[in-house]
């Protein structure tokens, strides 16, 4: 909110008047003394006591302003016009990046992105009184690769189940394989895991068996079988 000049007989009256027209308590407002005013001599010269009024931000609106700064430092270094809105998205800080060049803000399946996001969270969760998780998306990419990758993970597991062998995906980011993983979660004909290293792990998509009670056999608890969180950081399940 830009500062608001307002005046009043006294300081006070000016503080009063400041409370009414922004309907905030006193407690919640940044102000400062322009001038005390004067009474003048007899009625004349009389003036009026000025002071410049802010609306104190919330802790909610420190945190969208200082994740926002961080974002828009790092984008200042690359040679594309971008503009960046802060939102809270449930319990998270979600950046939107808007840009005349986001296909080089997303990068190669999202990698670009997913660094951006790493960096953004590093930097703000060490200096931020408040603790918080940024989602770091431009042009809803996040939304268009979740419904791909579902679509994905329902194809492997319908091959898996018609063909009694395995389905492997291509080689995926840690995020990309936990959407794979959630997709086929509640599936009782499959399991789903994680296999190879580095930038070659994979998911693989077995058909089961199911025992004489029709329960679905299941493996050792695989970590990239846990729901999907923003990546925070390369690497992963």
């Amino acid at each position: 909110m830009s500062a608001m000049e307002i005046e009043g007989k006294s300081v006070e009256e000016a503080i009063e008047a400041a409370c009414q027209r922004l309907n905030l308590p006193a407690d919640q407002l940044e102000i400062e003394v322009i001038s005390h005013g004067s009474s003048g001599i007899f009625g004349i010269g009389t003036r009026n006591a000025k002071i410049l009024v802010t609306a104190k931000e919330s802790g909610d609106e420190t945190s969208l302003r200082e994740a926002k700064e961080i974002l828009e430092n790092i984008l200042s270094h690359i040679q594309v016009p971008t503009t960046v809105e802060a939102t809270w998205e449930e319990d998270r800080i979600k950046l939107d990046v808007t840009s005349n060049g986001s296909g080089l803000l997303i990068g190669k399946r999202g990698q670009t992105l997913h660094s951006l996001q790493y960096i953004v969270n590093k930097i703000y969760n060490r200096q931020a009184s408040k603790k918080s998780h940024i989602i770091v998306d431009t042009e809803n990419y996040r939304d268009r690769r979740r419904q791909a990758l579902t679509e994905v993970a329902l194809n492997l597991g319908d091959r898996a189940k018609k063909s009694g062998k395995p389905a492997s995906s291509s080689p995926l980011s840690a995020y990309d394989r936990r959407i794979i993983h959630l997709a086929l979660k509640d599936d009782r004909q499959v399991r789903t895991k994680s296999k190879g290293e580095g930038t070659l792990r994979k998911v693989v998509v077995f058909p089961v068996k199911k025992d004489h009670h029709g329960e679905k056999q299941t493996t050792a608890p695989d970590s990239s079988t846990q729901p999907p969180s923003e990546p925070g950081s390369p690497g992963g399940a």
